[in-house]
């Protein structure tokens, strides 16, 4: 019997406003460059696949200045290059350092309030189990979600980001159950998905835009369950 749904927060509760695409198209346009919303979104799946990986190896939060820097211009790279274009590493610095001085917010996605609110009527326990540095209570607060979510766990409370073993068993331990009474939802197959599965909870993994991405394609010989909106949870409760 499942108690409590863990939840990823970027790209699977929230997004950024203007989006990640949006900031991507302006910088792009200031340096000279053509690209498709719809190719960066082609972008942004294989580079986020390699943020995540490179991120459990050696959080990017720990790393020098420099090291960083170097990180981001090749993960600018594959953006780009996903979306059709390729540039120098130069080049690619410029993009993403453009892409920093554009003010940005999180919102919600349009189906997250209502499904949690369903989920809380079913007597379900709610949690947030994210790499994101960030005072989890503010960002609650000011998504008045602070009602509706009962246990965040982040990965500089329990000193290691996901998909370590460490940060999903601190949230099982918060709400005091077993890995088998849980799910977990996020966006990713390395860090979300088959970190929940090693540790025994049941991963779900959300594929929101209409573009089949690279990790879809392989939850499918993973045997992991996918869903395209929020609300096919309750489907699965």
């Amino acid at each position: 019997m499942i108690k409590a749904i863990f939840f990823d927060f970027y790209n699977t509760l929230v997004y950024f406003f203007p989006t990640v695409e949006d900031i991507q198209l302006c910088a792009c346009k200031e340096l000279g460059l053509t690209v498709t919303k719809e190719g960066l979104i082609k972008g942004y799946n294989t580079a986020d696949s390699f943020f995540n990986i490179e991120n459990s190896r050696m959080p990017i939060s720990d790393r020098s200045e420099r090291e960083r820097k170097e990180f981001f211009a090749v993960y600018e790279k594959m953006i780009l290059e996903g979306a059709g274009i390729t540039v120098s590493l130069t080049l690619a610095t410029q993009v993403w350092e453009l892409t920093t001085l554009i003010p940005r917010r999180f919102r919600l996605f349009g189906d997250v309030k209502s499904t949690l609110k369903d989920l809380k009527k079913l007597g379900l326990t709610l949690g947030i189990i994210t790499n994101l540095n960030q005072d989890m209570d503010v960002l609650l607060n000011e998504l008045d979600l602070q009602t509706i979510i009962d246990v965040t766990v982040t990965s500089s409370e329990v000193g290691v980001e996901k998909p370590h073993p460490s940060i999903f068993l601190r949230a099982l331990d918060k709400v005091g159950i077993t890995p088998q009474e849980a799910i977990h939802v996020g966006d990713q197959l390395f860090s979300d998905a088959q970190g929940a599965k090693a540790v025994g909870i049941k991963p779900v993994l959300i594929v929101r835009d209409l573009l089949v991405s690279r990790d879809l394609l392989v939850s499918r010989e993973d045997d992991v369950k996918t869903i395209k909106t929020m609300g096919e949870l309750l489907d699965i409760t």
